[in-house]
């Protein structure tokens, strides 16, 4: 196999890549084994606090840090309230606990003086889904992905689609976006070519099949394109094979 780069010519029609994203959907979820059981049962606030963790962490050592974290505070309150230096020594564990930890307490303080106090972020379940997410991305370093996967992976299990790096790559690769859009572009313009009526299991079908196929195949350094189950359906694979 060659090398290859993105294909730089993007002249596929919105319904074109529309097909191409429910045809992907569908033999990416047959391929992963959907439908996929939701991982998280947090509530919204928690799970703020708990996708601040992950970035850039190991899964393991971002759970300890959460279960670091609530076994020495066990409100939010208190973790908003507490010596920052203390907070930095609960979430040891994940990657920049010294940056993440003054973030975290800036959320909550911003949560409850939004909310005029203690607040869980229930109210989300009422808002509109663009509302709540602008809602969410107000807060101190909430962007489109943290406030996607707090709606869809929170007990709230609202509509709304994160995109990963692992997600970003295989839909580049295919195509379905532009090769200079970045992952925070992404998100609407991904979004844009799924059913409006999606269920948010379906939208959660979604986003962990091309995740895993990103995990699983399609990998940023030497991708397993001759065993790719959308080969036929992505010019970056077929570019390599040839």
């Amino acid at each position: 196999m060659k090398p290859a780069t993105l294909p730089a010519d993007f002249t596929a029609t919105f319904a074109e890549r529309q097909h191409k994203a429910l045809l992907v959907h569908d033999r990416l979820c047959a391929e992963y084994g959907a439908p996929f059981r939701f991982f998280s049962t947090k509530d919204p606030l928690s799970e703020i606090i708990s996708s601040l963790l992950s970035h850039r962490t190991k899964n393991a050592d971002s759970h300890r840090a959460y279960q670091q974290l609530r076994a020495a505070f066990p409100t939010w309150a208190e973790v908003r309230d507490a010596p920052t230096a203390e907070i930095e020594a609960a979430i040891s564990p994940a990657t920049w606990p010294e940056q993440k930890a003054p973030r975290i307490q800036a959320i909550l303080r911003a949560v409850s003086q939004r909310c005029g106090g203690p607040c869980d972020l229930e109210m989300l379940a009422d808002m509109p889904i663009p509302e709540a997410r602008a809602w969410l991305e107000e807060l101190p370093g909430v962007g489109p992905k943290t406030s996607a996967a707090v709606l869809l992976f929170s007990s709230l299990r609202r509509p709304a689609m994160p995109v990963d790096s692992h997600h970003h790559r295989v839909a580049q690769r295919l195509g379905l976006i532009g090769p200079k859009v970045g992952e925070a572009a992404a998100h609407p313009q991904l979004a844009a070519l799924l059913p409006p009526d999606w269920t948010a299991q379906q939208v959660y079908d979604h986003h962990e099949a091309l995740m895993f196929h990103g995990q699983k195949c399609c990998y940023f350094h030497t991708p397993a394109c001759g065993r790719c189950v959308v080969l036929d359906q992505c010019p970056f694979g077929q570019a390599r094979v040839k």
